[in-house]
């Protein structure tokens, strides 16, 4: 049965999805309201309780041009200071909490007959994830949209071998306390990751884009010191193992379209403009 925090989020992201294909209009709150079968009250106090913007002020994020904005503001100052100090904007910062430590060839030989990994499920603003980990850190992430049967077989097709156990530890709870941006309660993340060098650069450098920025396929290979090789940067994100923890929703493409995603492209613009919305309250 779908808690209601699911229910929720999948009318937020039927309206986002009204609103990615009719953006241009700029549809009236009616107009949104009335395609997710609310009262245009009930819809704005939802949506505020969600993205904590209006749906108007939302609509702007989605803009190609607001992206394109982002994208010169971030790659020409914030996402370098960021990646050349380790910062990532004011308040606590993300990217120094989050660490990458790849698998060694012996940990996931076999199909990953050495490994005991924990797993389970939880719920997030964006519909319920598995969240799975070793005695090292978080080792896969992904949203559950077709079941939770369904997605432990994916994360089984990953490690066949591997010794599962169905239970909550705290490297998983420390993990998703990111999606409630508690960051008095976070610890230092530490992901477990089976990957090539060139992916988990890639994937190290995509921690270097703040929350509520932006970078392309081009950028982030040539921050990651692959410039040129954007299309195997793209293939790097795709295969993203950990959804929101390494944020691949933030790379967009080079003419501010927010572009394709693993999880869905409507996942993805209400991702970034969430990001966008607490962190425009947190500069505030």
């Amino acid at each position: 049965m779908e808690t209601q925090q699911e229910l929720d989020y999948k009318r937020i992201a039927s309206a986002i999805g009204f609103f990615k294909e009719n953006f241009k209009a700029q549809p009236r709150l009616e107009e949104v309201a009335e395609h997710v079968h609310l009262s245009p009250f009930h819809f704005q106090r939802m949506f505020q309780q969600w993205a904590g913007v209006t749906p108007k002020q939302f609509l702007q994020y989605l803009s190609v041009e607001h992206a394109k904005e982002i994208l010169k503001n971030t790659g020409a100052s914030l996402f370098d200071t960021a990646f050349e100090t380790g910062l990532s904007g004011t308040g606590r910062l993300y990217d120094l909490f989050i660490k990458i430590e790849g698998m060694t060839p012996g940990e996931y030989k076999n199909g990953g007959a050495s490994l005991h990994i924990n797993y389970s499920f939880a719920d997030t603003p964006f519909g319920a994830v598995i969240v799975a980990s070793t005695d090292k850190g978080i080792c896969h992430m992904a949203f559950a949209d077709e079941g939770e049967e369904p997605a432990f077989a994916q994360l089984k097709a990953v490690f066949p071998n591997a010794q599962y156990h169905q239970r909550v530890d705290m490297i998983q709870q420390n993990a998703l306390f990111v999606f409630s941006q508690d960051w008095s309660r976070l610890d230092e993340i530490k992901l477990h990751l089976k990957g090539t060098d060139f992916q988990i650069k890639v994937w190290d450098t995509l921690l270097k884009v703040p929350p509520g920025g932006l970078t392309t396929y081009a950028d982030l290979a040539r921050r990651a010191g692959h410039e040129g090789a954007f299309r195997a940067a793209g293939t790097a994100v795709g295969n993203n193992p950990v959804a929101f923890l390494i944020p691949c929703h933030r790379v967009i493409k080079a003419n501010g379209e927010i572009g394709e995603y693993h999880w869905g492209s409507i996942r993805k613009n209400a991702i970034i403009g969430w990001e966008a919305a607490r962190q425009q309250k947190d500069n505030a």
